[in-house]
């Protein structure tokens, strides 16, 4: 039984220090306590996804893309990988040096069936250090368009499921911005997002309707949800993505006219493909 309640039976107390979730002395503070349990939950969330692979009789393989410091695979390896006899996590960020002090970490600790990739999104669709088959991908708090880049990946691998928690949408609500001025002229709409602070709220919540509809343009049926109670964060939305094969029907035509009405169609590149 660990002397810390938060801290799961079984796990690297070591890991945790090397993630600054402990402190050197192995106390908990209460930024870090905020930071586990969001990790957590997301666990809770992706923990039934592996079990099912597991009982269709293959190992897993999960990529975390926009890893950062690779707290969530480390934590998914610690908690779940390390006890298997086979499955792989695969870290995919564009920091050399956060790659490298993530594969100095992975060694250290034993965790033999993890790997970190210092690629761009084009380069990781198409490696061949990343295996054919991806059956997970996530992208925790990955900041701006590097949710989009986790999309993508997931759509030219075919990955069975995509767990994302979004974070910082700015891209959306700087050409909102941009284009105020004209949208005012065009739809009592542009209303939803005169004042900045709406233009940015509103700008982070179309993105995500619009990344929803991109899946569900791709054959994925959604579940959309809070991560934890927004006391603890304010980027709390949670999309589970499960790969169907039966795309919706009218969702890229939704798509096209939400972006005609709010006079953004040079987004649908970004949204639409």
């Amino acid at each position: 039984m660990s002397p810390i309640p938060e801290i799961k039976p079984g796990q690297s107390l070591e890991l945790l220090k090397e993630l600054h979730i402990l402190t050197r002395d192995g106390k908990l503070n209460q930024d870090s306590r905020r930071k586990l349990k969001q990790v957590y939950h997301l666990y809770h969330f992706i923990e039934p996804l592996l079990e099912e692979i597991r009982a269709a009789g293959e190992a897993p393989v999960l990529a975390d893309h926009g890893a950062g410091k690779s707290y969530l695979g480390f934590i998914l390896y610690d908690l779940f990988f390390k006890a298997l006899d086979g499955g792989h996590v695969h870290g995919i960020e564009t920091r050399a040096e956060l790659v490298e002090k993530s594969c100095e970490l992975a060694r250290r600790l034993g965790f033999g069936r993890m790997s970190f990739h210092n690629l761009s999104v084009e380069e990781s669709i198409t490696s061949p250090a990343l295996p054919a088959r991806i059956d997970i991908v996530t992208a925790l708090h990955a900041c701006n368009t590097a949710t989009d880049d986790a999309i993508r990946f997931a759509l030219h691998r075919e990955a069975r499921f995509i767990v994302l928690v979004p974070c910082c949408q700015a891209e959306v609500a700087a050409e909102m911005r941009r284009k105020k001025n004209e949208s005012f002229g065009r739809t009592p709409l542009s209303e939803l997002w005169r004042h900045p602070i709406h233009t940015r709220e509103f700008g982070s919540q179309l993105t995500n309707v619009l990344r929803c509809l991109l899946l569900e343009a791709h054959g994925y049926q959604l579940s959309v949800t809070e991560l934890v109670g927004w006391e603890h964060s304010m980027k709390n939305e949670l999309i589970i993505g499960r790969r169907t094969g039966s795309p919706r029907g009218n969702a890229r035509q939704r798509q096209q006219a939400i972006l005609a009405e709010l006079n953004l169609e040079t987004l649908a590149p970004r949204f639409i493909y």
